[in-house]
C-alpha cells in the first residue's frame, strides 16, 4: 500500500530556509507533487517532479526560492525553500500522480496524499 510521510517543517523567520522531505513507502516511480493550503484558503500547487526527475514545474510565488528534488534510490523527494515569506505560512503535503513521465501542479490529478507538515514563517 503506498504511503507518502512529509518531514521537515517547523518555524522559521523571514528568510530562512527549510527542507521538507516527502518519503514514499513502496515503489516510487510516481511523479510527485508539493501542495499547500494556509487557513481558509484553498489548496494549492507548489511544485512537481516527473518519476525521473526530468520534468519539473514550479508555482510563480514559489520560483527561483524553492527547489525540488528526487532520490529514487531513497524513495525520497525533497523539496528546499529558501528566503522564506510570510505568506509561504501553511501545511505543506506531498501527493502521489499515478503518471510517471510528466508532471503538473494541479491537486485533481494527484491521488495520494500525505498528513501534511506545518510550515511557518514569523518573527
Amino acid at each position: 500500500q503506498l504511503q507518502l510521510v512529509e518531514s521537515g517543517g517547523g518555524l522559521v523567520q523571514p528568510g530562512g530556509s527549510l527542507r521538507l522531505s516527502c518519503a514514499v513507502s513502496g515503489s516510487n516511480y510516481y511523479a510527485i507533487g508539493w501542495f499547500r493550503q494556509a487557513p481558509g484558503k484553498d489548496r494549492e500547487g507548489v511544485s512537481c517532479i516527473s518519476a525521473s526527475g526530468g520534468t519539473i514545474a514550479y508555482a510563480d510565488s514559489v520560483k527561483g526560492r524553492f527547489t525540488i528534488a528526487r532520490d529514487n534510490a531513497k524513495n525520497t523527494v525533497f523539496l528546499q525553500m529558501n528566503n522564506l515569506k510570510p505568506e509561504d505560512t501553511a501545511i505543506y503535503y506531498c501527493a502521489r500522480d499515478s503518471r510517471a513521465a510528466f508532471c503538473a501542479i494541479s491537486p485533481s490529478l494527484y491521488d495520494s496524499w500525505g498528513q501534511g507538515t506545518q510550515v511557518t514563517v514569523s518573527s
